[in-house]
């Protein structure tokens, strides 16, 4: 049995086509519910790309879940620990990915859809104020950083983004 503090299931890690790891997914979870195999979790994580992890309690019940499934690759040897797969669970912040003068295209309210220029952030409130590029005339506009996904970062004077 597990100590405390212990997974009895473990994490592993399935190689698969690149972009095809949610197809990869929904048919692993078709063939576990068919044939009642005993998987606790299938996570895809969306910065990963080519990559499906699978709790189990042992290697072979991965191993009866992608036999013969489109676009797995193999399964890697091993075990992967917790701590490695950790940060495609935490999510991290959007604010925390920005900074000033970076483009960003507005997800919701009434500029929805538009581009703007950062021109402030304010981390404590989660807020961003927007310069928008499509208006005739500059107004600054504050947001929810929610509300914002970053469509390019600005250039630093070392040349790279």
């Amino acid at each position: 049995m597990a100590k405390s503090g212990e997974f009895s299931t473990k994490i592993f890690a399935v190689k698969t086509t690149t972009g095809q790891e949610r197809n990869v997914a929904k048919l692993i979870t078709a063939r576990i519910e068919m044939n009642n195999i005993p998987i606790k979790a299938i996570l895809v994580p969306e910065t990963l790309r080519g990559y499906v992890f699978v709790e189990a309690e042992g290697p072979h019940f991965v191993e009866q879940a992608i036999a013969g499934i489109r676009h797995v690759r193999s399964r890697v040897p091993g075990v992967v620990s917790f701590s490695e797969i950790e940060r495609y669970i935490v999510r991290k912040p959007v604010i925390e990915e920005l900074s000033e003068n970076d483009i960003v295209e507005i997800t919701g309210g009434p500029f929805k859809g538009m581009r703007a220029k950062i021109t402030r952030i304010d981390k404590s409130k989660a807020e961003v104020t927007l310069e928008l590029l499509e208006a005739t005339f500059t107004l600054p506009i504050t947001v929810h950083s929610d509300y914002v996904k970053l469509v390019e970062k600005t250039k630093t004077e070392g040349g790279e983004k």
